[in-house]
């Protein structure tokens, strides 16, 4: 009898965001059971995940499960999880913007879903959130295409199109577009009073100006995540407004148990600035102001999907942070967001406080299928 056990699953590049893709059926139904079995296919908890399949980074530690829809007006469920690598813990409480791009191409590779050519909408129920996702993947010969011509910053190369519309996900952690049903709230914290704005679409974000930090908001990876006092006050105020809109029963349990979300992130105005992947300069022309985000406390080396279509919804509300900081907000459609790595455009409209449209295009490609091993503990 062999002393490990044969699990299927494909490796998938999604959007900047690299993971595991799994059929719901190949996981144990007991809750506990499924848990240790995801830990030990990452290798968590290992700084490096030495004896798993994921690259001890926070964006390729991430997981898609996938099973058949649970409501009439999905074609697939989609349940994601972040995977800890420090810690024993798998968190479903929210959802991943790139890891979602590949859940179309997935299903329509698997059959899940009936390939349409040229274009194949998949609608998507993602469990974390209760809310749906709608995905335009473009299809040849009854299976996803990968080659094209979209480049997205992050990645090298070009390949084909995704668009994902998160209109749909409006409230979806909290109920409310607004959590605390204001633009801006002021948070009290070690440093003083500092204002935020709590935003929920697709994954809740809190912004705050960059200045307010003690930040430019064009610094490079290396310098955010050697900033150690930085670090833990951008968590100080993740926790707080964790709690402040009842993800948490208080900061340290945020800390603990949402590590990921809400995510935070620190604003300023448009600005030239290095992309620390190439050393090319991006141009303040070039953007509508520059964001840096934190996710499981350290720098989002781009941006998350997610937090792209959150970011962009904000924008468009009335009189918040990101709002502030866009002096030509009203006269466009498609904002540009600048990232660590490069631009990431979103196509925002809103309507009061009501989401019309929050979408983006993404990049996916199928990197491994096959089965991974793990050993049988019976």
């Amino acid at each position: 009898m062999s002393e490990q056990k044969r699990i299927p699953l494909v490796i998938m590049r999604g959007g900047t965001s690299k993971g595991i893709y799994i059929k719901e059926n190949d996981l144990p139904t007991d809750p506990k059971e499924r848990d240790e079995l995801i830990l030990r296919l990452f290798g968590s908890p290992d700084v490096r995940q030495i004896d798993g399949l994921a690259g001890a980074d926070p964006l390729t530690s991430k997981l898609a499960i996938i099973g058949p829809p649970s409501r009439p007006d999905a074609d697939v469920d989609y349940t994601f999880a972040q995977v800890s690598i420090t810690d024993r813990v798998v968190d479903y409480k929210g959802n991943c913007g790139n890891i979602s791009s590949g859940v179309g191409p997935f299903a329509i590779d698997e059959s899940l879903v009936k390939a349409v050519e040229p274009v194949t909408r998949v609608r998507i129920h993602n469990t974390n959130t209760g809310k749906m996702l709608y995905a335009e993947v473009q299809v040849k010969d009854g299976k996803a295409r990968v080659k094209g011509d979209c480049a997205i910053a992050g990645v090298p190369g070009t390949s084909a199109p995704i668009l994902l519309d998160f209109a749909s996900t409006a409230g979806a952690a909290t109920g409310n577009v607004l959590p605390t049903g204001h633009p801006v709230d002021t948070l009290e914290t070690s440093r003083g009073p500092i204002e935020v704005s709590i935003v929920d679409v697709a994954n809740p974000c809190v912004f705050v100006r960059a200045k307010d930090v003690g930040m430019k908001g064009t610094e490079t990876p290396d310098v955010i995540d050697g900033n150690k006092e930085l670090l833990a006050y951008l968590e100080e105020i993740r926790s707080k407004c964790c709690a402040m809109i009842g993800m948490a029963k208080d900061p340290a349990d945020a800390t603990k148990h949402s590590p990921a979300f809400p995510m935070v992130a620190f604003v300023t105005e448009a600005a030239d600035y290095v992309d620390f992947t190439s050393g090319k300069t991006i141009h303040k022309e070039d953007v509508d102001f520059v964001s840096r985000l934190m996710f499981m406390q350290v720098l989002h080396k781009t941006y998350a999907g997610t937090a792209t279509a959150c970011t962009g919804a904000a924008a468009k509300i009335k009189g918040t942070i990101v709002n502030q900081v866009i002096p030509h907000i009203d006269e466009i459609d498609t904002i540009r967001i600048g990232h660590p790595a490069g631009v990431i455009p979103v196509v925002a409209a809103v309507e009061g406080n009501e989401v019309k449209k929050s979408a983006l295009v993404r990049t996916a490609r199928r990197l491994m299928e096959g089965y991974a091993l793990v050993p049988d503990e019976d």
